[in-house]
């Protein structure tokens, strides 16, 4: 796969210096079925699980997602005869790829990496839920109408910086910052604690969309240096 690393942007007037009362940390779905042996396995999933157990450390909020399926989504191949993984349809809300089943719920792939160590995590959200419309936003589903419940909730808690990370980079974690950015948060992409699907053209896609939204993708080290 390509280095998502490789179109970091400069960022040197930005101020690091975490807040604890209005920064939050927003882990995307670290779960089974996106890491190694996985049903929908993305390449060096598990890599970034230490990362986060350390990333996390320096959050007083954090906040986590998790896929959460019904068996017969409308993302699964599988509930579309004759349709294969990877390709795309079209339905109410507009062009929907088709994953292999994955995340479904109450099953072990859908639940969280076993190593992945966030105790004070104080809230999970869960998307994708819904039979008919998928979710990769943090913040609103693919109909671009439902929300999470998400904004609201940070809001709540007077946050204002959102730091995004997970899996995968150019699904799940582009349209959380996406949204999030619209949604009037100041959101950054951590690069090296995200993993990407990378089908063809995803991670130049996702690239090309944190830039045009004006999304700093900065590294761990940038957090995590004192």
């Amino acid at each position: 796969m390509p280095d998502i690393g490789s179109g970091l942007l400069a960022v040197p007037n930005l101020d690091m210096d975490l807040n604890s009362d209005t920064d939050a940390l927003l882990v995307i779905d670290v779960q089974n079925d996106f890491c190694p042996g996985g049903a929908l396995a993305v390449a060096g999933g598990d890599q970034v699980v230490p990362v986060l157990n350390t990333l996390a450390r320096k959050f007083a909020h954090v906040v986590l997602t998790q896929d959460w399926h019904p068996a017969g989504h409308i993302s699964f191949a599988s509930a579309h005869p004759g349709a294969q993984p990877y390709t795309t349809i079209t339905v109410a809300y507009g062009e929907q790829t088709l994953w292999p089943d994955h995340c479904v719920q109450d099953t072990t792939g859908a639940a969280f990496h076993p190593a992945l160590s966030i105790p004070h995590a104080e809230h999970i959200v869960r998307k994708g839920f819904r039979k008919d419309i998928d979710s990769y936003s943090a913040f609103i589903e693919n109909d671009h109408l439902t929300p999470t419940g998400l904004e609201g909730y940070l809001r709540e808690h007077g946050i204002t910086r959102v730091f995004v990370c997970g899996l995968a980079y150019d699904y799940c974690v582009r349209f959380s910052a996406i949204d999030g950015t619209a949604l009037d948060f100041e959101c950054f992409v951590i690069e090296d604690a995200s993993r990407a699907v990378d089908l063809p053209g995803s991670v130049e896609a996702a690239d090309q969309a944190f830039e045009e939204a004006g999304i700093q993708r900065i590294k761990a080290a940038d957090l995590l240096t004192p």
